[in-house]
């Protein structure tokens, strides 16, 4: 049924868009056809003071990002969730952020961080993915 329905509206879509002056992108606006949703977290990155692009380019920094970025791509128990948090690194200070899939790998991110930095320069801002 949905096959059949998405069919109607992509062939109303393109006899439309034959029209002068008509498009496709037109067509499926006027026939009701729906958007893809934004991602999940859209809201959220836009709100966000620090954030890896912004971060410090000072060259001890970016080693001490290479270093957790790589120790966390060394695990393979970790999902591709957890290799691909952000790690922003300012002035000694790491920072974690992203989604993680359990609350055990949110603790195996932070303990791969603490062997670069000490513990008590690291911000766990990292969250369980439901």
């Amino acid at each position: 049924m949905t096959f059949l329905r998405f069919t109607l509206v992509a062939s109303a879509a393109i006899a439309l868009s034959c029209l002068p002056g008509g498009s496709a992108v037109q067509a499926f606006a006027q026939t009701g056809a729906t958007q893809a949703a934004p991602p999940d977290n859209s809201k959220q990155n836009k709100n966000q003071a620090q954030t890896a692009d912004n971060q410090a380019n000072a060259k001890s920094d970016r080693l001490t990002t290479q270093k957790i970025r790589k120790a966390i791509m060394a695990d393979k128990d970790l999902s591709t969730y957890a290799h691909n948090v952000k790690i922003i690194t300012t002035d000694g200070a790491v920072t974690l952020k992203g989604p993680v899939q359990s609350e055990d790998e949110k603790q195996k991110v932070a303990s791969e961080a603490a062997s670069v930095v000490s513990a008590d320069k690291i911000t766990n801002e990292l969250t369980v993915k439901q």
